[in-house]
């Protein structure tokens, strides 16, 4: 088999789910409708499925002989977003779309899945797809790593993908070390002292304090993290009072940490920590903060990364290899953790890519980049567990 002529071959199917699946979002874990649809269809192509993981996640196996235990993951959430497409495939569930291209995961998974089970002679091992729902933020991977999902068997390598809309159709992005950031979430609750607007003097205003301390917090990455280190610190919120004449009791400002090394986490983390006591303090109010770490960075591993790269630049030339580090963060940093592997960012910016944004109510793909995806997914898994067994 060459696998970029046979994910050719597959376009139309892998367009009909991607669309079916885009009609019909589903947020969280809450995936009912897509995990079954994958059910079905995996059971259909000889796969032993496995259900009701992280409530709706999907597991299928198929065993080929001796060999490695290889895995590939995909997600299949969608987001709460109105969508403002026309397009005759989009969201039929108001207030929920897939503006980040897990419903092209989707099927692409089941496009990898198809291909595999067609094409037993060409691989000797075992593989295990994993099917995951609440990738946005609802920390499905950690639930199913933590429901045992990557035993009975435990894969040795690990694959996953994800669409990247950031650049236009026809390169695949894959990077060794760390490629999406840690996320670390905080909430802090000021505690001032309320009154009328006009007596502002006989109070201790958690909105003044607010902004300040919002203020302080930016010289965290400007003064305490090297030029040659990274980190992000943004304020997502600031949530205080409901009337114009009225000084509030509290304030409370929320925001997000991405990092990639511990060090570096730490600091801020300790920074953010000191300078929130310092300034209440400083304005008589008292404050208190909480994180909540959402996702470790994540890592890819030299070698599964290498063997990655050799396959994109002969499969479909060394013009459309590229490197890729962002801040944005992903949960498949649970299963890399435990398992080494590559995540690949394939690259399916439609000709209007740069008005087409994840996490946008306007976002779409060009659906050429599924075919890239599968070709190359399905050729590294078979180098991973190749007939004579290496």
């Amino acid at each position: 088999m060459q696998p970029l002529e046979a994910a050719h071959g597959i376009f139309d199917q892998l367009v009909t789910w991607r669309r079916d699946f885009h009609m019909y979002p589903e947020i969280g874990l809450e995936t009912v409708r897509t995990a079954g649809v994958v059910a079905d269809s995996l059971r259909k192509m000889g796969y032993t499925v496995q259900t009701g993981i992280a409530e709706n996640g999907v597991v299928g196996l198929l065993e080929n002989g001796e060999g490695a235990v290889v895995m590939n993951r995909v997600d299949m959430d969608a987001l709460p977003i109105l969508e403002a497409g026309d397009q005759p495939y989009a969201s039929k569930n108001p207030g929920a779309m897939h503006a980040c291209g897990h419903d092209a995961h989707t099927a692409m998974g089941l496009g990898i899945a198809k291909l595999m089970a067609e094409n037993r002679d060409a691989w000797r091992g075992t593989l295990k797809l994993i099917f995951q729902p609440g990738e946005e933020g609802l920390h499905g991977a950690e639930i199913m790593v933590k429901e045992g999902v990557l035993e009975n068997p435990r894969p040795q390598v690990a694959l996953a993908l994800h669409v990247w809309n950031q650049r236009p159709y026809g390169t695949i992005l894959a990077s060794p070390g760390p490629v999406m950031a840690a996320a670390d979430e905080f909430r802090i609750v000021i505690t001032g002292k309320g009154g009328h607007g006009a007596l502002p003097h006989r109070t201790v205003d958690p909105v003044a304090i607010a902004a300040l301390m919002i203020t302080n917090l930016q010289t965290i990455v400007s003064r305490n993290i090297g030029a040659l280190e990274t980190a992000v610190l943004t304020v997502g919120y600031i949530h205080s009072g409901d009337a114009f004449n009225v000084i509030p009791a509290t304030a409370e400002i929320g925001g997000t940490i991405r990092t990639y090394e511990t060090e570096v986490r730490q600091r801020v983390l300790g920074r953010l920590g000191a300078i929130v006591e310092g300034t209440a303090s400083m304005m008589g109010a008292t404050a208190e903060v909480t994180f909540a770490p959402t996702t470790p960075a994540l890592v890819n591993d030299p070698s599964v990364t290498a063997l990655v790269r050799e396959v994109v630049t002969e499969m479909l030339g060394k013009e459309t290899l590229g490197d890729m580090r962002t801040m944005g963060s992903e949960d498949a940093s649970f299963f890399q953790n435990e398992v080494p592997g590559c995540y690949i960012f394939v690259a399916s910016g439609p000709e209007d890519y740069k008005d087409r944004p994840h996490h946008n109510p306007k976002f779409d793909i060009d659906e050429r980049a599924m075919v890239n995806g599968v070709a190359v997914i399905v050729e590294s898994l078979m180098r991973l567990m190749p007939v004579n067994g290496g």
